[in-house]
């Protein structure tokens, strides 16, 4: 099936990508504490279930969750049930533990491909958007746009730039507060909600007059950002692993800025610029388009580390917010609120469709299967598949780039 009437992905670059060898270093503080519950939920996967299978069941359980809380309190400041933030808990608890074990189920199973990384990156790049919406409405940050507008587009950026650093470096790395640690804040957030309410957030702390509980969102995520992107930025401004310390592609180190601006800058100034006031009036509509155009640029950026060319400006999915701009600039009579709609639904379906189109590109390269494992290789899993677990350990020691079993690339070359 073709969504694009020319090939994506050229010869050369499905080539590099085949090569691709995934390179990843972690020092995560929950990482070695969760493993035993991983690789215990990984044996009890059936052999015949497909690790990409597993990564995108989890994003459609948190995407799911998020839009229930969504419906509830589209405007970030409605008291959203009880129950809704402690499904949206549960539902991030899922996407966490199935996204940590798509890479060990492909070492099981034998299929461990450049296209699992590549998938488990493209759900990750969906899910930060879904994830950091739904903590801003659990703790009514509608209240405070400018504020929301800065929490979800730190997560953004901050996904963004851990793999502009892998496109410069060649490698992933995470810091001991990282991906797992956020997850789990986020999802203990959902669970206060869930027991108290969101007004728990508003109650001061004792001694600290007028600084409220949700206060400490704000510092939490100042600082945490900080120091990553502080980690980041010593790297790519280390130098790259290129010719003459330039990107794996050979462009600048600082090239990939351009493409996420172009995201950043006009969400920002739309909102800004808004008679309307169409952000503050639909703060989580606005944050799920610009944060599909976020998405797809990221993707891109993946596409191009792993198969080593040169990213692109200007992308499709623009098309989306320039629909926002250009109304506001012509003042035309079409209201903000409906040229929204329309903007999130035409990135919604250009990032799905290029989605679409790489994967299939792939697997037709590769001669493999997206969302299901081929029969040779089900039964040389189930017969290989015991003594692959007993001594998974014993290979996470031995190579420890490998130790990533879950993060943004899931484990390492993974899934099929």
């Amino acid at each position: 099936m073709q969504f694009y009437n020319k090939k994506l992905l050229s010869p050369g670059q499905l080539k590099r990508l085949s090569e691709h060898k995934y390179s990843c270093t972690t020092n995560s503080l929950l990482d070695a504490l969760l493993q035993p519950w991983w690789d215990w939920l990984v044996s009890k996967v059936p052999l015949w279930l497909a690790p990409n299978l597993i990564t995108v069941l989890g994003l459609i359980v948190n995407v799911i969750t998020t839009l229930i809380l969504v419906y509830y309190s589209p405007d970030a400041k409605a008291e959203a049930p009880r129950w809704a933030c402690f499904l949206c808990a549960l539902g991030l608890f899922v996407y966490q533990s199935l996204d940590a074990i798509d890479g060990k189920q492909a070492r099981r199973t034998g299929t461990s491909t450049p296209l699992g990384e590549l998938f488990d990156h493209g759900c990750d790049s969906i899910s930060t958007v879904f994830v950091a919406l739904s903590a801003c409405i659990a703790v009514q940050l509608g209240y405070y746009p400018t504020w929301m507008f800065f929490q979800c587009f730190c997560a953004m950026t901050l996904f963004y730039c851990a793999h502009w650093q892998t496109y410069v470096s060649g490698s992933l790395r995470f810091g001991k507060v990282d991906v797992t640690e956020a997850q789990f804040t986020i999802i203990g957030i959902h669970l206060i909600s869930a027991l108290f309410g969101p007004q728990i957030w508003m109650v001061e702390i004792p001694f600290l007059d007028g600084f409220m509980f949700k206060y400490l969102l704000g510092v939490m995520t100042v600082v945490c950002a900080l120091a990553n992107l502080y980690s980041i930025f010593s790297v790519i401004f280390t130098g790259g692993v290129g010719k003459n310390g330039s990107t794996v592609a050979g462009t600048s180190v600082l090239s990939p800025i351009i493409p996420f601006g172009f995201v950043v800058v006009p969400a920002y100034t739309i909102y800004r610029k808004s008679v309307e006031h169409v952000y503050e009036n639909h703060p989580a509509l606005y944050i799920l388009a610009f944060g599909m155009v976020a998405a797809k640029v990221t993707n891109k950026l993946v596409v191009a580390h792993m198969t080593k060319n040169e990213m692109q400006y200007f992308d499709s999915s623009l098309i989306g917010p320039a629909m926002l701009f250009l109304n506001q600039y012509f003042n035309f009579f079409i209201k903000e609120y409906y040229v929204l709609w329309l903007c999130f639904i035409w990135v919604t379906v250009d990032l799905l469709r290029y989605s679409a189109q790489v994967c299939l590109e792939i697997c037709d390269h590769m001669k493999i299967k997206l969302f299901r494992i081929p029969l040779h290789d089900h039964h040389s899993g189930s017969i290989q598949g015991s003594n692959t677990e007993k001594n998974v350990h014993m290979m996470v020691e031995e190579e420890p780039l490998l130790i990533e079993e879950h993060h943004h690339g899931s484990d390492t070359a993974v899934d099929l």
